[in-house]
Order: C-alpha cells, then structure tokens, then sequence
C-alpha cells in the first residue's frame, strides 16, 4: 500500500521540472547573439544539448508517474479501508496532465527560438557572402582603365588588362548572381529579415548590370582606338618606306626620258599599296572615328599628309621630264666619284624631315621599349618571386629554393625600382625634348652600377636554375603568367637590356646632325654605356678568381684584365735567378686594381655537365705602390716590362695586339702617376718647421720629385755603391736594409711579424707615411707605420743607424737622347 511521501515527492519533482524549464524559457528569451557564424553554430549546438536533457527529465518524472499511477490502481483493489485512494489517484493524474502540458508548451517555444537563431546564421553568411564580392573594387579599377592611349602598344596593353578584368569581372558577376538566387530561396522561406535581403538582391544586380555595361563601353572605346591606332601605324610605316624611296631615287637619272618614266613607275606600284586610312580625308576620319579621334592622333596624322605632298610632287615633276623629249641636261657640279648608293642631295638620312622621322622612331622605340623592360622585371618578381611567399603553391617549391630566391633573382628587386621610378619617368619627359635624352642616361650614370651586382650574380643564378629547371612549381608560375618562354629567359633581361642601350643610343647619333643641341651629352651617354659594359664584363671575370687570400673589394675596383704571356725573372742575393730562358712563357690572365695587379691561371672544365664558365687560379700579387713599368722592350712591340720591388722581380709581358698592350699601359701609367700626386702633396704638408726646410729639399723632397720618373723611362734607379752627398739625418725615411732592435706584432691582414735581430728592407713609403717593409730574414713582406719603425729601428732617428750596406748617394749625370740634365738616385746595394 502507497504512502503519503511518494506522492508528495513525485509532486516536488513536478515542481523542480516546471522551474528548470522557466529558466531555460528565460535563457532562450534574453540571449547575447554574437556576430559570427562559428559563435552561432556552438550556441545552437549548447541549446540543443540542454533541450534533450530537460526532455530526457521530463520523461523520467512522466514515467515515474505513470508507474505511482499504477500502483494506486493496484493498492485499491487490495485495500479499500485505509485512506480514499480515489483522492490519490486524481491528484497524480492532475500533476501528470501539468507535465504534460509543460512539455508541450516548452516544445513550441524551443522549436521558434531554434528556427529564428537558424534564421539568423543563415542572415550573417549571407550577409558576409555579400561582403566578399570584390564589385565595388573592379567598378574602381575599370574607372582607373585609361581611354587615352597615346600609343598603339599602350592601348594594346590597356586592352589586354580590361580582358584581364574583363575575366575577373565575369567570375564576380557569376558569384553574385548565386548569391542573389540564394536570397531568393531565404525569402521564399519566410525569414524574418525579408525585407532586407530583397534589397541585398536588388543592390546586387545593380552592381552587375553597371559593371557590365561600363566594361563592354570602354573595351569597344578601347578597340576603336585600337583599331585607329593600328591604321596610323600602318601608315607611319608606309610614309616612311615612301620617303626611303624618295631618297634613293638619284638626280642624275631623271635627266632622261626613260630614267624619269622607270622612277613614276616606282612611285605608282608603291601608291597602289597605300593604307585605306590615307584616302580618308580629314572630315571622313572624324566622322568614322569621332568618338576616339583626340587633338594628339590628328597631329601625328599630319606628317601622312606632308609626305604625301612629297610623292605628290616628286610625281609632277617626273611626269614633266618623262614629256619632255630633250637631250638630258648636264649637272654643273662635277659628279664626285664615288656616288652614294642610297642617298640624295634633296634627300639626306643623315638631314632634313628623313633625318627628324628616324630620330623620332629610334626615341619610340627607346621609350616603348623601356616601358615594356619594366613590364616585364615586375611580372617576374610578382609572378615568380612574389609567388615564393604564397601558401597555395608551397607543395611545389622545394624548400632549399625558398632561402635561395636572393641567388636566383639578385638584386633584381633594385634594378626594378630605378627603372619604374626614376628612369622611366626621365625617358618620358625627354618625349617632348628629345635632346635631353644624353643628359639623362648621364644624370643616371651611378644608378647603373645595380647591374653590374646582377652580373656578378648572373653565373650563381644560372647553376641555380639548371639544378631546379623542372620544379613544378616554376612550371605552373609560367602557366599562370601565360609566358612563352620560361623564367630562365626573363632573367637574362637586364643583361639584354643593358646592351641594348648602348645601340640605341648610337643609332640616336647616328640621326642627330652633328653640332645641334644635346648631341654631346648623347656622345658621353653612349661612352658611359660602354664603359659600363666593360665595368661589367670585367667583375663577372673577377668573381671567378679562386684561392685569393683575403678580400678582392680591399684591392679597389677592377680596371683592366685580359690574358698574357708572361716570363719572370727575379734576384735572389747578389745573383740574377732568370726564368725568361723557358722558350716557352707562362699563360697567365692579369686583372689591375687600383692598389694591386694579380696574376692567376686560366682554367676550363671539360665534359659532359661541366661548367663552360672558366675560373682563374690566383698565382702572384703585386702592390701598386711597388710597381714600375718599362713600356718598350727590345723586339717586339708588343712587349713590355711590369717590375716590382727595385727592379727585384721583372715580370716581361707579351700582350695580343700592340692596341691591348697601350690600354693596358695607359691605366698603369695613370695610377702611377696618381700615387706620384699623393707623394707630392705629402712632402709639401708634412714638414712645417722652418728650421727642417733645408732638409725637406734634400733627400727627401729629391725622393719626391723622382717618385713619378721612375715609370716614363726618363729617370732610373740604379745600384752603386758610391757616395757623393749624403744625408744621415734622413736615414730613418731611407730605403734600404736595416736590422731590427726591437720585435712588432701583426695587427693586420697587410702587417708583418718582425723579430729582433730580423733584416729587413725599407722598400716604399706611401702618402699617409706606411712603409712597405720586407723582411729578408722571413720571406715575408707587408706594411709598417713610421712610428712602429721608430720603434723597430731603435735609436737611428737620433743617428745611432742601424742600417746596413753603403749609403744613399744623389747624382747628376748627363744621358744621351734624354734631357741634358737627367737626376737619378742612387742606393746602396739591397
């Protein structure tokens, strides 16, 4: 028999289901929507979960129900006397009908509420489906779309782009259009927010329909213009084969009836190949290109109408002498005997309209196709270097390529920016001042020098790229580019480029009379232009020179470099050691620097796969500030001396031609001649005391004075061991050999190790007061400061002298074939 507490606890469960469900209720009444998709996602999936929970609840307590239920039944049938089971019974039948009522009516709320935050998730990605269309940026670009073009390449180019944009354009258009059907579809359903996503659809195919009116618009403007463009080309074209042929037509021929007929039939079989735009007057071409004919293209069609004026009038005065029937009428100047072949007097290439029309077309082509370099550079560093950064295609890249882009690319990055910042833009403005164009490539002299790091890189890129040439990943850049020829090919650009300056600007010459305006400023544009290319062949040789110790940057720019054949010779103590009685001399390749000449081996690799690039074996250096030249040898003119150290290594060099061997002679003698001004101008600064003014113009200025004499064969330094004036108070600053008093650390690459006891030989002093210093004792030679000297040399400054040998001696001896009196210094013996 049931009790009275498990009816009153089934009826506190009842109450506990009925006040769980008021605060869900309440929780799905006043909820925080945020504003993402995934944030809505997760509240609709936390919702659900506690839906199933509380229904799982309420079951439970239904079913605990129906079971009292049950037993009440069972306990009246038993017991009829202990209490009114009938009184029990109706109440639990009473609290299950609230249960029920309770699920069904939280039923109904949590099913709208789940529809309307469904809603809502579908409202916020259509809403952001909206906000990806890039409609409002290609109607910006299509506005940027320029209708002008002032050339037929550029309109080409501003044709390509609008079908570029064309394409995205279409792809766009085709996005909104599913977007504006899935409005449709929303709206269909009844959503809440009708009203707004009607006009999200509405806004949408406005958007379309004025973006794809203003495209088609401007690509039929574009492709008139195009068109008209094209036809004045053809024309230019024509008009200049015509006057070609107004000048090759000579004078002295239409001096005869038949002469002048066979020149009218020339001018008539080539009127018959006239472009259709020609025969178009002034008023026909306005009316069937009015929307596109501007100011600048009736200008250009002005030059047509002169030329044809010219045929026109070459042809009435033909047609004149092919009706006159007179003996053919004599020239009063003497025909000169050589007659050019394609030139006239009326008619000059070199003069006159032929002149000005070629030297416009050479100024296009210069423009044009600089224009089209800085196209080109910016493809490449978007669409492959740019590339290298993009996450879609890092499958394909291998990932030692990824640290490797400055090798592959160089400084191509540099050379782009100068061209599409500053050179293109001076090129531009010489469109309407042609003259200035020399000044131009001047005023940029320094900025070139970007190429000559390209270079330099060039054969690094080029093994580079042999060992990746396959990558897929630079197969599908290509793809993308629609690029006919591979990556390889567009990086041989800037050096195609930079040869391709040097014959523009001569052809510029060539049609400039000689004397106008500019036309020396394109004279020293085409001599930097190739000074540059020699600048530039010369360091690709020089980052081939392997086992140089040290920097080559310390040694100065590279001047000149070019193969040899070289004999040595060199002293070792008192006896000559000659090398030159090899019959056969060494082959060696020489680069000259400003501070150092080096001597290296040419090498080759041979074979399948080998580089075809040679590399030169470093061999012997030589410090400038120790060399002297004899620049004619006995026997062959194309011979002459490089010695070093006094004459203690004499290197005999055999040049190819006698014009290689006097470039060569004429660099070294200048920077021979500029270490001679450096030790000029050192000797009149570093003395101000007057009382050592007697000094200074002994020894020491005489040291000066004869520095530079030593390398024009005028003045000679000899050995002997005789003395006529001597100078004690100098020895410090004399060359010569000395024993060393005291020890010197190195402190540098150019330093030398001396110890005490070390004989050393004082070879040369430079400007800035270093001694070349060589240490007998060692093998080894370097540089020393006067006051490391001072203290390596102990107390000779004070006349205790530790020099070793006679002593130095100043002569004046008479020379034949020299100057009367020539001085030479004299050393003692080293």
């Amino acid at each position: 028999m049931l009790k009275m507490p498990a009816i009153e606890s089934f009826a506190v469960t009842v109450k506990d289901i009925a006040q769980m469900l008021q605060a869900f209720g309440t929780e799905l009444a006043e909820p925080e929507l945020p504003d993402e998709g995934t944030a809505i996602v997760h509240l609709l999936s936390i919702h659900t979960d506690k839906y199933r929970k509380l229904k799982e609840a309420i079951w439970s307590v239904s079913k605990e129900g129906r079971h009292l239920l049950a037993s009440l039944e069972a306990s009246g049938r038993e017991e009829d006397s202990l209490w009114d089971i009938r009184l029990d019974w109706e109440t639990v039948q009473r609290l299950l009908a609230q249960l029920r009522d309770m699920e069904s009516a939280f039923d109904g709320f949590f099913e709208k509420h789940h529809l309307k935050l469904q809603q809502y998730l579908q409202l916020l990605r259509y809403e952001h489906s909206f906000q990806e269309l890039s409609l409002e940026r290609l109607a910006t670009q299509e506005r940027e779309v320029s209708l002008s073009g002032e050339t037929l390449t550029q309109t080409e180019q501003t044709l390509r782009d609008l079908d570029s944009l064309e394409a995205h354009a279409q792809e766009e258009m085709a996005r909104a259009q599913t977007i504006i059907l899935h409005g449709h579809q929303l709206a269909a359903c009844h959503h809440y927010a009708m009203a707004l996503i009607v006009q999200r659809c509405n806004e949408l195919r406005h958007r379309c329909d004025t973006l794809s009116k203003a495209l088609r618009a401007k690509h039929t403007h574009l492709s008139q213009a195009h068109q008209l463009l094209l036809r004045l080309d053809q024309a230019q074209s024509w008009c200049d084969d015509g006057a070609y042929l107004l000048a090759q037509q000579l004078v002295e021929k239409f001096q005869s009836k038949e002469g002048a007929q066979a020149a009218l039939k020339d001018i008539d079989r080539f009127l018959e190949g006239a472009p259709s735009l020609l025969g178009s007057g002034p008023d026909l071409l306005a009316v069937e290109f009015e929307s596109v004919l501007t100011p600048e293209i009736q200008v250009k069609h002005q030059p047509h109408t002169a030329v044809q004026e010219m045929i026109h009038n070459r042809q009435v005065c033909l047609r004149k002498l092919a009706d006159k029937h007179v003996r053919p009428i004599q020239l009063v100047a003497p025909r000169p005997e050589n007659p050019p072949r394609s030139k006239s007097p009326l008619f000059s290439p070199k003069h006159g309209p032929l002149a000005l029309c070629l030297h416009s077309h050479v100024m296009r082509e210069l423009i044009e196709t600089e224009r089209v370099y800085v196209e080109e550079l910016l493809s490449v560093l978007l669409g492959y270097r740019g590339e290298m950064e993009n996450p879609g295609l890092s499958g394909l890249l291998p990932p030692i390529l990824q640290s490797k882009k400055d090798i592959l690319f160089g400084n191509m990055p540099e050379i782009y920016n100068f061209h599409s910042r500053v050179f293109l833009q001076d090129l531009e403005g010489c469109l309407e001042t042609p003259e200035g164009v020399g000044a131009c490539f001047l005023e940029r002299k320094e900025n070139f020098q970007v190429y000559e790091c390209y270079c330099q890189n060039k054969s690094r890129s080029e093994s580079l790229w042999r060992q990746f040439s396959d990558c897929a990943f630079f197969q599908e850049c290509q793809k993308k580019l629609e690029h006919k020829l591979g990556l390889d090919s567009y990086l041989l650009k800037p050096v195609q480029r930079l040869t391709k300056y040097q014959l523009l600007l001569k052809e510029l010459l060539k049609y400039s009379p000689g004397g106008c305006e500019g036309t020396s400023e394109l004279q020293g544009a085409l001599a930097a232009m190739l000074d540059l290319l020699k600048s530039v062949n010369d360091s690709m040789h020089q980052i081939a020179i392997t086992g140089y110790q040290g920097e080559l940057s310390d040694l100065g720019r590279v001047l000149m470099q070019g193969s040899f054949s070289v004999w040595i010779s060199h002293k070792k103590g008192p006896t000559r050691m000659k090398e030159l009685a090899r019959f056969k001399p060494m082959q060696r390749h020489l680069f000259l620097y400003e501070r150092a000449l080096l001597f290296c081996k040419r090498r080759e690799e041979h074979g399948e796969g080998a580089d075809k690039t040679p590399s030169y074996s470093f061999k012997h250096c030589l410090k400038m500030s120790a060399v002297g030249i004899t620049e004619n040898v006995k026997g062959d003119v194309k011979k002459f001396e490089i010695w070093y150290s006094g004459r203690e290594e004499v290197y005999l060099v055999q040049a190819n031609t006698v014009e290689v061997k006097m470039a060569w002679l004429n660099d070294l003698r200048r920077i021979l001649t500029n270490q001679q001004k450096l030790l000029k101008g050192f000797g009149r600064h570093s003395h101000p005391s007057p009382k050592h003014t007697q000094q200074r113009v002994g020894l020491n200025h005489l040291r000066h004075l004869l520095s530079g004499s030593l390398f024009f064969s005028q003045m000679s330094i000899v050995s002997t061991t005789r003395c006529q004036t001597t100078f004690n108070c100098l020895r410090p600053c004399l060359r010569g050999r000395y024993k060393a008093l005291a020890e010197c650390s190195r402190y540098g690459p150019d330093d030398l190790t001396i110890k005490s006891g070390d004989v050393i030989q004082l070879q040369h002093e430079d400007s800035e007061g270093h001694w070349l210093v060589k240490n007998l004792s060692r093998r080894q030679e370097g540089i020393i400061p006067v006051p490391n000297l001072h203290m390596i040399l102990g107390n000779s400054s004070r006349g205790q002298s530790t020099r070793l040998g006679g002593k130095v001696s100043v002569t004046v001896q008479r020379k034949r074939f020299l100057k009367p009196f020539v001085l030479s210094i004299l050393l003692s013996d080293m």
